[in-house]
Order: structure tokens, then C-alpha cells, then sequence
């Protein structure tokens, strides 16, 4: 694993202007950066990050089996008892997942770190799926990169035979975000893309445009009815929702269905570390009421909220107090201490790995990158190739 320089492409901007790539800029600051991409080796990509990601995907389905089973592992990942019956329905009846990320630490050299599972709203979809891709296939055009160079890349190709298979040919398929978000929109968008290539007929709208008609039935601003809804909204919000007392009864099937409440929940952590101590893709993770001593023995840890996104209040801490935060909504809930294991550094960029599953399968790779140890909605997007 190699962090080489690259020559942008002189177009690359008006590229992803003509191609719907809306966000490469956030806030004035790149969040597409081509100046740049990381270098594995087939080895690499097969040994350390697409079988571990299985592996770690494995246990996670594992372990929702056996939370679904348990009040108190339901209780103890803080999920509503209002709704553990539609959680336990979902994983009961087989609802099927479309797609999830597994963020990971990794050098090169070393097994891979599970960070967290990103398994209800991930994010980064387009430009993992496809922006990247485009750059790949320029980059060799240019001479840039030589004519064999590859990417661990099928996420585009993966994603329509799944929304193929969980779809109905001509139904519609409803996918909705919230409103003011440049990326959630650009995600749902590429989404009913990709939804009307494998056949579907995808209907864009907003969380706040979803109604409740008198037959308790779910319907969009035309009062059709929504039998399926990809929903870029986490459970955790779904929950707080005055509707969120019909969702059982009113017919519509989620993607992510509710089950995936479980593994975006970063009290996984603790628990896959219970179950398996010791596993060279795990890091050591235990909740704030448990092990005291094992965080008392240590001179750093990092406390993570159970529901947070894109670093929001994320802690380092030490002994002595805290020594790096990311500011967020989250401060109130419960959270898990992980044991310190900062990103790679490559030139002084500190490095996270996006391992991409759609269904079971581990399909593809995004990589981010940042000026601290906690990557956040700003850091920097950088795309990979496969050479040797």
C-alpha cells in the first residue's frame, strides 16, 4: 500500500460538473482530491481487506441473531422496546439488506481494524461507485497509469443486480433523504439511477414528503401508495417520528429493513469483541458501565457515541482527560469506549479505508482521508488503483 502523487486531470472539475458529481466542494474545501491515490497489490485487496470484511460481516449476522433472541442485548444496544417486535420481525422474516460500509485501519503490512459498520445510511456511494471508476479509466487513457492498473471496484455493477433482485420490473421503488443534504441527494439520486438500469421505476423524494393516508398506508406527495422505500434516514430518527408507530402495520418494505438498527449501532463493538477476543480484525472495545480497569490501563481511548455519523462527537481521551472532540448532536446518548489504533499515516494524511458490501458481498473500496485521527463529513475522498 503506497500514498503516490498524481497529476490532476486538467477537466476533472467540469468532469464532474457534466456527470452529476455536485459535492467534489464542501464548503469551499476539496472533498474530491485526485492529487493523490493510494497503491495496493492484488494480494492486499484479497487477503486483507475483501476476506476480512466478509469475515467480519459474518459474525455481525451472527450476532444480530443472537441480540434478536435477548432483551437484554436489546436493551443493552439502547433500541426502543417500542419497537423490538418490527426489529425482531425483520431479521425473523429474512427482509433483505441492500448495501453497508465497513470502515477500517490498515498499513499495508498489518491485519486490518474494524472501526465500525456503517450498516443502515452509508454514505459516499457515487463517488466510490462511479467518480472513481471514471478516474481510474482516464488516468490509463492519459498514461497516467499503466494499461493493467485495476480497482477494487464492482460496487456499480453489484448494486444493480441486487435492486434488481429486491425490486419489482416496472413498480416503483421510492428513495428519500432529507432536505438541505448536497450528498444525501447526490447518493439517492445515482441510487434511482442505478434502480431504473436494473429495471425498477425509482421516484425521488423527500423524507417530509412521506404522508400517512386514512388506510394507514404510507404514501408520497401523489397519495401512490409506497410499497418499498430506500430510506437515507437512520432507524435512530425513524424511531423519534410521530409515523413510526405505523410502520409495522402500513405495508411498506425499508431498505435497510429494521434489523440493520443493530449493526449501525456501535455497541456492536463491545459485544463482537466478547464474542471473539483476541481476532486479529477486531480491536478491543467495552461499554462505560463495564472493564473500568481495562480503560484505566490505558493511555488512550476513544469514546464513541452508539448513533453518531461522520465523526460527530467522537472523543479521544487520556487519563488525564480529553485530548481531541468532534462536536456533534450526539453527546447525549450512551456510548463505548475502543481502544486507541489511530489511522495509517501516509505523508501526514491520516488514512481510513470504506470496505463496501452489497448483499453478503464485499464489492469495493473508498478511501478518506484527513489532517486528525478522527475522520469527519469534510474529509477528503481519494481514489485507489490495483497494481501487481
Amino acid at each position: 500500500m503506497q500514498r503516490n502523487r498524481m497529476q490532476p486531470r486538467h477537466n476533472w472539475c467540469s468532469r464532474a460538473k457534466e456527470l452529476g458529481f455536485h459535492f467534489h466542494t464542501i464548503d469551499g474545501e476539496p472533498y474530491w482530491d485526485e492529487s493523490a491515490c493510494y497503491r495496493f497489490t492484488l494480494q492486499q485487496i484479497e487477503r486483507d481487506i475483501e476476506d476480512p470484511t466478509a469475515e467480519i460481516h459474518g459474525m455481525c449476522l451472527e450476532l444480530v441473531d443472537e441480540v434478536v433472541k435477548s432483551d437484554r442485548l436489546m436493551r443493552k444496544l439502547a433500541l426502543p422496546e417500542a419497537h423490538w417486535d418490527l426489529i425482531r420481525t425483520s431479521w425473523r422474516d429474512g427482509e433483505p439488506s441492500l448495501y453497508g460500509r465497513i470502515d477500517l485501519a490498515y498499513d499495508g503490512v498489518n491485519p486490518a481494524k474494524l472501526y465500525e459498520y456503517n450498516a443502515d445510511t452509508p454514505t459516499s456511494l457515487y463517488e466510490t461507485g462511479f467518480f472513481q471508476w471514471i478516474w481510474l479509466e482516464e488516468c490509463k487513457s492519459l498514461g497516467q497509469l499503466p494499461p493493467e492498473a485495476d480497482q477494487f471496484n464492482s460496487l456499480q455493477e453489484a448494486l444493480i443486480e441486487r435492486l434488481a433482485y429486491l425490486g419489482v420490473a416496472g413498480k416503483p421503488l421510492h428513495i428519500a433523504c432529507t432536505r438541505g443534504h448536497d450528498e444525501d441527494r447526490g447518493t439517492i439520486s445515482y441510487l434511482a439511477d442505478l434502480a431504473t438500469q436494473a429495471g425498477l421505476s425509482p421516484v425521488e423524494l423527500y423524507m417530509d414528503d412521506i404522508g400517512l393516508s386514512g388506510a394507514g398506508r404510507f404514501v408520497d406527495l401523489e397519495d401512490k401508495p409506497i410499497d418499498q422505500l430506500f430510506k437515507l434516514y437512520p432507524w435512530e430518527w425513524i424511531w423519534e417520528e410521530a409515523f413510526a408507530t405505523s410502520i409495522a402495520t402500513a405495508g411498506t418494505q425499508f431498505i435497510e429493513p429494521p434489523w440493520k438498527a443493530i449493526l449501525s449501532n456501535k455497541g456492536i463493538l463491545p459485544l463482537l469483541w466478547e464474542r471473539h477476543r483476541g481476532h486479529p480484525n477486531l480491536l478491543p472495545a467495552w461499554f462505560t458501565t463495564d472493564e473500568m480497569g481495562t480503560r484505566q490501563q490505558a493511555t488512550r481511548w476513544v469514546r464513541k457515541p452508539f448513533f453518531s455519523r461522520e465523526g460527530a462527537n467522537i472523543q479521544v481521551e487520556t487519563p488525564q482527560g480529553v485530548e481531541t472532540s468532534v462536536e456533534g448532536p450526539y453527546d447525549s446518548g450512551p456510548h463505548i469506549f475502543q481502544a486507541w489504533h489511530p489511522p495509517t499515516q501516509f505523508a501526514g494524511h491520516f488514512t481510513l479505508i470504506g470496505s463496501w458490501l452489497v448483499g453478503r458481498d464485499a464489492v469495493g473500496m473508498s478511501i478518506r482521508e484527513d489532517d486528525t485521527a478522527i475522520t469527519r463529513d469534510s474529509s477528503r475522498f481519494v481514489p485507489h488503483c490495483i497494481i501487481g
